[in-house]
């Protein structure tokens, strides 16, 4: 088959790859329908040393089942499915409590198991992990669906963690694909009034249509200032914080109110971050968010998506073929894409 590696910082590409096979009773293999280029693919692509490659990549699909393990019921060849980005048994303890990422049968893909910027995909635990869509779904609907995958559920993760409720005023930082989806998912738990910090005017005109109703395009402590001049001098009672910088987090702790959330899902590329008494200790706010588990999230996201009363799929603003990836990860790395759709 055909499949995406990535060698290096800035180097990716398609080539040849072995066809994934069953290894163990519990999976499937899946050939692949549609599939993307995340924003945290662009972290490895920019930092990337060339001994740790060529790596798999791609971590996002849709598919159709092609073959299944002796212990996999429920689902059968020709199966449209979604998958989230990480694999779990969705019977253990800690699934039962909807922490998927941390499954002790689970793990993520394109991390040893092999990507999904490819033509099919080997997928451990199937049975807890693919949700099978209708028959007959309408193609147009696809790049939605295809959110539930990992973009939508992390936005949602993040609004979800920070319990958003009727009436909140919630800044999301960050105009990418996650951001502008916590955007949606904020609206969705009730909040009232949603500040979008982002500066790329086309994104933060999508993060209006999702709900926003405030947009703070200014940085750092001028952008902390914003944010506070439209909430009073307090902030905000929940800040997602949908980029992975220390900057990003920064700005959360200078708009979250005493008292407040801060649920960061972006991945974060730092180790140290300010916990302490002047920061997060002092006025009482609470820290959480972390990978998605977003199989928790897509059976009560999946119904409007397909009856189209929301449309997560608008964040795709870029479509190119498999062979074609590495210049979706260009476009993206250039702004010149939100997020890129990948088609067989």
């Amino acid at each position: 088959m055909r499949a995406t590696f990535m060698y290096k910082a800035g180097d990716v590409r398609v080539q040849d790859a072995p066809d994934p096979v069953i290894e163990q009773p519990t999976d499937a293999i899946v050939r692949i329908v549609r599939s993307c280029v995340c924003g945290s693919d662009l972290h490895p692509y920019h930092t990337m040393t060339a001994a740790d490659g060529p790596a798999p990549m791609g971590h996002e699909f849709l598919g159709t089942v092609e073959e299944v393990g002796s212990e996999v019921t429920g689902l059968r060849r020709g199966d449209l499915v979604v998958s989230p980005f990480a694999y779990a048994d969705n019977t253990c303890e800690l699934c039962r409590e909807g922490l998927h990422t941390s499954c002790p049968q689970g793990g993520f893909f394109a991390a040893g198991i092999g990507g999904c910027q490819a033509e099919a995909v080997r997928v451990p635990q199937a049975q807890g992990t693919l949700v099978k869509l209708p028959k007959g779904v309408d193609e147009a609907l696809l790049p939605g669906l295809l959110t539930l995958a990992d973009v939508y559920g992390t936005g949602y993760h993040a609004a979800h963690q920070a319990r958003v409720r009727d009436g909140d005023t919630v800044t999301v930082i960050g105009d990418g694909a996650v951001g502008l989806l916590a955007v949606l998912s904020a609206k969705q738990l009730g909040a009232e009034r949603i500040i979008l910090m982002g500066r790329h005017q086309s994104r933060t005109d999508l993060g209006r249509f999702f709900g926003a109703t405030d947009v703070v395009a200014e940085r750092g402590e001028e952008g902390i200032a914003k944010v506070r001049e439209l909430t009073g001098g307090q902030g905000s009672r929940a800040v997602l914080e949908a980029v992975g910088h220390m900057p990003a987090y920064e700005m959360a702790i200078g708009a979250v109110r005493p008292g407040g959330v801060i649920s960061r899902v972006g991945v974060p590329q730092y180790e140290d971050a300010p916990v302490g008494f002047g920061s997060l200790f002092g006025p009482n706010v609470t820290l959480t968010g972390g990978p998605a588990p977003v199989r928790a999230y897509i059976d009560a996201l999946l119904p409007a998506v397909l009856d189209g009363t929301v449309e997560p799929g608008r964040v795709f603003d870029r479509t190119v073929t498999l062979e074609d990836t590495p210049e979706g990860y260009h476009a993206m790395d250039q702004r010149e894409a939100l997020k890129v759709l990948v088609t067989p």
